[in-house]
């Protein structure tokens, strides 16, 4: 294929230009019309391909390469489309820590997700609060950008993706300019009809503009702080909007990495999209971040039965909206209808169609991935493959999650042990005013079925090697700890047991255990044999955290605990109370993910009656007219009773993958 130019979306031989407007079309006649499909990927989180490099197998769930199927049924679908990715595109698997840590790039090097990209012809992006994760300067480094902030060469530029990153809401603290171009204006040829029916070529002037969810401060301070700031998603719109319409946009797709939340309004909401879409100018809304599938005419979901939200024809406040899910298992379709006035293209809310698409047919089966991906990232594929491989201890017993919620600490003790063995040397050696302090801490299954009945931590018995640490702790957070006390470890305790369900002991209808709206990754836990506690799901949210002891005596409210967690955690990540950067004592430059592997090396085997065998919290005994379930992978009822869980039972599958188990309370 012929080489393109840089924002140049290349379709057979010949270079179509996205911007700037040389080979724009006349314009179209007032009353003709168009039907514009904005394309939307979201979270892809590096996963170029349908492969599980934590498993070592194929994953035909994921990949961006079966997107790709999906984008190319859409573009034969509809004449016109504008394919745009949401952002968190470049973190979040073994490949992404391959390129970014243990093999990284040069500078004339592009990253495996992008060289996907430009092959499916992307037209725009947006940037994810964990395209932050590797820091400023790589991230200036493979997106080919020239970021004016301390630490980062402003005069090299490298090879980034071949179409524009647009980021509005992140602004350098040296220049008090965006980081990124805020907006960009893409002239987009497009065929259309004129009132009299005939088959016209015209231009319309799209604008996209790019934001992102403010706690990158919070969670990723050690690479941002006193670099950048942020601005309010609301703030940061009505500022440019009017801007980019001065400007002749004739279009205006916001592409905001975030979910929608209902809470008030503040400049540092995660989840803004609610208040963004009353921003005055948008035409429509990418959502991302939030990893749910938007619109979804069946979903429960409190955030998208809010008043204003049409969550089955995929509106908020009028404003067509998509939210694509992750990992490339969906495809957004706002099918944007469109109408000539005689000045600019106007959108015809009437007949705007908003769709997710999916890879996973109905027959449960998956559309074919699109081989010519594979064929181009094959070199980083097995670099990643053999990386992931090297070993590093082994274990007698098998380390998952499928049970984490009812109990199994299999994947989460070795994570506190190692977490805490560090921290009590860190004090040990530099701290000493904490020395006295009892050190606990916290750790959570990041990976409980949320994507489906695959995503699961699960590491069999025998050697382990990097793969398995990565499987363990998903996250490139760095190791911290907080200074507490033992009202705010409770307080922290009952946030992390908004994980489940209020349970009515009287009714005789089955009960879901877990709440699906709370993400695993929240659900904190420690396990320490001087620290008891039990959770009462039979009590509201905030009033279920019962006999917490240290050491079989009550913990006291001004007791006080030094608490091994993550950067995220420490820094505010999660909205727990008290957690807000002000009460860490240790911001390590180890990551969490390093800190475990170096307690596995020494270790050398992990062994169940010491790495997996202490569990701190409890339910609290209640007996049940009616069933009280959880759903997790199928036919592991042996796991659960391997992990000591007795008061499970198999019931039956869910039809979505997943198997029922019924959980005892009273046991």
């Amino acid at each position: 294929m012929r080489a393109c130019l840089r924002y140049q979306i290349c379709i057979g031989l010949v270079p179509i230009l996205v911007s700037g407007g040389a080979l724009a079309a006349p314009r179209a006649p007032a009353g003709a019309t168009a039907t514009l499909a904005v394309l939307e990927t979201t979270d892809i989180h590096a996963n170029v391909v349908g492969y599980d490099y934590y498993k070592l197998a194929a994953d035909s769930s994921l990949g961006l390469d079966r997107t790709a199927t999906l984008i190319a049924q859409a573009r034969r679908e509809f004449a016109n489309t504008l394919l745009l990715d949401n952002g968190d595109t470049i973190q979040g698997n073994a490949l992404g820590d391959y390129q970014a840590l243990a093999h990284p790039l040069r500078c004339d090097e592009r990253l495996a997700i992008y060289k996907a990209m430009n092959r499916l012809g992307f037209e725009g992006g947006g940037v994810g609060n964990h395209d932050f994760n590797y820091g400023l300067p790589y991230l200036a480094q493979v997106t080919g950008s020239r970021f004016d902030v301390d630490g980062v060469d402003k005069t090299k530029r490298c090879a980034g993706p071949a179409f524009p990153i647009v980021l509005a809401n992140v602004v350098s603290a040296r220049t008090d300019k965006p980081l990124f171009q805020p907006y960009r204006i893409i002239d987009k040829r497009i065929a259309a009809v004129d009132a009299h029916g005939k088959q016209v070529t015209a231009t319309v002037k799209v604008g996209i503009i790019g934001l992102t969810t403010p706690g990158i401060l919070a969670w990723d301070k050690r690479w941002l702080e006193g670099k950048v700031y942020t601005e309010g998603v609301r703030e940061a719109a009505a500022k440019y909007i009017p801007e980019m319409r001065a400007k002749g946009a004739e279009l205006v797709v916001a592409i905001s990495h975030g979910g929608i939340d209902g809470a008030a309004y503040s400049p540092n909401m995660e989840n803004a999209g609610y208040y963004l879409a009353q921003v005055p100018g948008i035409d429509a809304m990418l959502l991302g971040h939030a990893h749910a599938v938007f619109p979804d005419a069946a979903s429960r979901a409190p955030q998208f039965n809010l008043p204003g939200i049409d969550k089955a024809k995929g509106t908020v406040f009028g404003v067509p909206t998509v939210m694509a899910s992750l990992w490339g298992k969906h495809l957004g379709v706002i099918g944007l209808h469109l109408r000539h006035d005689g000045k600019r293209w106007v959108v015809d809310k009437e007949h705007t169609t908003v769709e997710v698409r999916a890879t996973q047919k109905a027959d449960k089966s998956y559309v074919a991935p699109d081989p010519s991906i594979m064929e181009l990232v094959a070199r980083e594929h097995a670099g990643t493959i053999d990386y992931v491989k090297t070993p590093i201890g082994e274990t007698d017993f098998r380390m998952s999650t499928y049970f984490a919620d009812v109990g199994d600490v299999s994947a989460i003790q070795v994570v506190n042990d190692a977490q805490a063995d560090y921290v009590r040397k860190y004090i040990a050696a530099n701290l000493p005013q904490y020395a006295n302090l009892p050190v606990l801490s916290m750790a959570a299954p990041f990976k409980a079925g949320a994507a489906g009945p695959a995503d699961y931590t699960d590491v069999q018995p025998g050697k382990l090697a990097l793969n398995n640490a990565a499987d363990l702790y998903l996250y490139p957070n760095t190791l911290a700890a907080v200074k507490i006390s033992g009202a705010q470890l409770k307080a922290w305790l009952e946030k992390s047991a908004n994980r489940f369900n209020t349970i009515d002991p009287t009714r005789s209808q089955a009960q879901e255990l877990v709440n699906p709206g709370f993400a695993s990754y929240n659900f904190d836990m420690v396990t320490s044999k001087d620290l008891s506690y039990e959770i009462d799901v039979t009590r509201q949210p905030g009033s279920r955290i019962r006999s917490l002891s240290w050491q079989g005596e009550p913990v006291g409210d001004a007791q006080e605990f030094i608490v091994a967690t993550n950067s995220y955690r420490a820094s505010g990540g999660g909205g727990f109370a008290g957690l807000d950067g002000s009460a860490t004592v240790l911001a390590a430059p180890d990551t969490n993910r390093d800190v475990l592997i170096a307690y596995i090396r020494k270790t050398g085997e992990l062994k169940r009656a010491t790495q997996a065998s202490q569990r701190s919290w409890h339910f609290t005994p209640v007996q049940t007219a009616g069933p009280v379930v959880i759903r997790a992978a199928p036919g592991l009822l042996r796991l659960a009773q391997d992990a000591g869980l007795s008061n499970l039972r198999s019931l039956d599958a869910d039809g979505k993958g997943f198997e029922l188990y019924s959980v005892d309370l009273s046991k």
